[in-house]
């Protein structure tokens, strides 16, 4: 199970390994609030996608495929195995702090890594 949540909902039980996938620490969030077992900074798009896209909906179709594409090069890729590897074994919940919950990186990014485990059958 791999599911994506916001940094700002409160913790819970079913939330299974909890990664922040933001470049940037969420603004006002303690680290004992977070409750993170790790933060793939890796996996976030590039700090110039990020600036580019601006979190305009109107960008969001183009936005996701540009960060695909660098979910396919280093370093991301080595997280996106981390993701799989951990998904197979137990429920992760991907971490994010965008406002917008229809339009941002961290669906983009668990869409990939399911599109990659269901590819390689798992």
């Amino acid at each position: 199970m791999l599911r994506i949540k916001r940094i700002y909902a409160p913790p819970e039980a079913a939330d299974g390994r909890r990664v922040l996938v933001d470049r940037l620490w969420p603004r006002g969030v303690s680290k004992e609030t977070a409750q993170l077992d790790d933060w793939m900074r890796e996996a976030a798009p590039s700090p110039e996608l990020r600036k580019w896209f601006a979190h305009k909906p109107d960008k969001f179709a183009e936005f996701a495929v540009l960060y695909e594409e660098e979910l396919q090069s280093e370093p991301a890729a080595g997280e996106m195995e981390r993701l799989c590897a951990w998904a197979r074994e137990s429920p992760v919940t991907l971490l994010y702090a965008a406002k917008d919950e229809r339009h941002n990186h961290a669906r983009v990014l668990r869409d990939a890594v399911l599109r990659q485990l269901s590819a390689h059958g798992s």
